[in-house]
């Protein structure tokens, strides 16, 4: 049995005509079919132009075992997983590649009740399946197909999040990158305009289109901010938001076109839950994570530290019954969304918070910005991540407070933290450096970590 190397930590991901392609997702569709047995699953898809091709050779493959098919069509990956709990199916899959390049293409998939698909749990065996594609003639009795759009119910849940009343005027501009975002925002922002909610959107990039006229939407690219940082300062708005190309992940820039870091929003997100449920549990991820415990502390609620990724995100919340779980890259998680990731609650949220507290998103986070500064994420290739990992853990061994291993290695010492890990999803080290109000620290430090990286990687 060969490997299909497209098929990732979480998901399936690949570059089109080299591991991936529509016999593949026709396999995939016919091996989530045995494996996980599901009876009826939810598919859509992004706005990619490889993306319908692959999305009907996945229905293909998962009615020829007999498995009914919901199609949602053009669709973001979080409208798969409320439909997926919406229609009570046995699961859900999205033909997206999200941010990755325009050569690539894959599927995100849950089980159900839009739970995800661990390897221990499915993605294995999915993997397995496919792999061996020894699955012979078709079932007889071929399942079936219908179309469903639930956009309506979805928007409504979303906006669930929120207190329509609370709104004050504000002007927010939205960027969607030619993704899948563009629909479905005007159907939340229809909802809104009935509600008389005060809120005026200036959209930009909104339409979907394949070809990616405006680049691949990946806002975390710092080349890819300065379009979004412009337009707020030309439109003079009070929010800047921009997704990415299936929009589970969301990007905020505050008045002055300033892009706000990942760890801070969780930040301002764990206030903004904390106003509402005083003692609520939030979870976080282990790179950068004194800002959150000390936003946590002070509102009286608990932090919980889970391993990077969805899928322990997720787990971890279900756990211990968290109302918000939150990565610094922009995936944030709702307990009442299925604990599941979403795009469009976050900015909801955010809007919601500067028009409690009277404040302009700069301000909200400034105080989080020189309390905390941090170096954002810098990402090294080694050729041994495992030594240079071991390299760094034996030089500051000695003077560590703490030393812990839940994803990667975190170190803590007097003043300042750092987290190195290898990436779930791509060839990468990923360093994280964090101080106490401390900016000429944090450069010190991360030029030491880069030099011991470099020379043992």
């Amino acid at each position: 049995m060969n490997k299909l190397s497209c098929f990732k930590s979480y998901d399936v991901r690949g570059q089109l005509g080299i591991n991936f392609d529509e016999p593949i997702a026709y396999r995939i569709g016919r091996g989530f079919a045995r494996a996980m047995e599901p009876g009826t699953v939810v598919v859509g898809r992004d706005s990619r132009a490889s993306s319908e091709t692959l999305m009907a050779a996945l229905i293909d493959g998962l009615r020829d075992e007999g498995v009914d098919v919901i199609d949602l069509g053009l669709c973001g990956t979080e409208e798969v997983y409320f439909a997926t709990t919406h229609f009570a199916t046995g699961g859900g899959l999205t033909v997206t590649a999200s941010h990755n390049p325009i050569n690539f293409n894959g599927i995100k998939m849950v089980q159900e009740g839009s739970r995800p698909i661990s390897q221990e749990d499915g993605l294995r065996a999915i993997h397995d399946l496919a792999a061996a594609d020894s699955f012979g003639p078709a079932k007889s009795q071929r399942g079936k197909h219908r179309t469903e759009n639930p956009r309506e119910a979805y928007a409504a849940r979303v906006l669930s999040f929120a207190d329509g009343q609370s709104l004050r005027p504000l002007r927010i501009l939205v960027n969607a990158g030619n993704g899948a975002a563009g629909p479905t925002f005007d159907a939340i922002a229809k909802q809104l305009e009935k509600t008389k909610a005060p809120l005026e959107f200036i959209r930009m990039h909104h339409t979907p289109d394949g070809s990616f006229p405006n680049g691949i939407p990946n806002p975390l690219l710092l080349e890819n901010q300065p379009v979004t940082s412009t337009a707020v300062l030309e439109h003079k708005a009070d929010l800047g938001v921009a997704w990415d190309g299936d929009f589970d992940r969301c990007f905020l820039f505050d008045e002055k076109g300033a892009f706000v870091d990942g760890e801070y929003i969780v930040g301002l997100l764990a206030a903004a839950f904390l106003r509402k449920e005083p003692g609520a549990k939030i979870v976080h991820d282990p790179r950068v994570l004194w800002n959150t415990r000390s936003v946590v502390s002070a509102g009286g609620g608990q932090a919980v530290a889970s391993k990077t990724g969805h899928a322990f995100m997720k787990q971890t919340m279900r756990t211990v019954d968290a109302v918000y779980g939150g990565e610094m890259s922009a995936h944030h998680y709702f307990r009442n969304f299925m604990y599941c990731d979403s795009g469009m609650i976050p900015w909801l949220l955010v809007a919601e918070h500067m028009s409690t507290t009277g404040q302009p998103l700069s301000a909200l986070i400034a105080q989080m910005r020189d309390d905390f500064p941090s170096s954002g994420e810098i990402n090294f290739r080694v050729d041994d991540p495992a030594a240079a990992i071991g390299a760094v853990e034996t030089c500051f061994a000695a003077k560590a407070k703490t030393v812990d291993h839940l994803d990667g290695l975190s170190m803590e010492f007097d003043g300042w933290r750092l987290n190195l890990r290898k990436s779930n999803t791509e060839a990468l080290l990923r360093l994280n450096v964090e101080t106490a109000g401390d900016t000429a620290l944090l450069k010190e430090k991360v030029g030491e970590l880069s030099a011991i990286i470099d020379r043992a990687g």
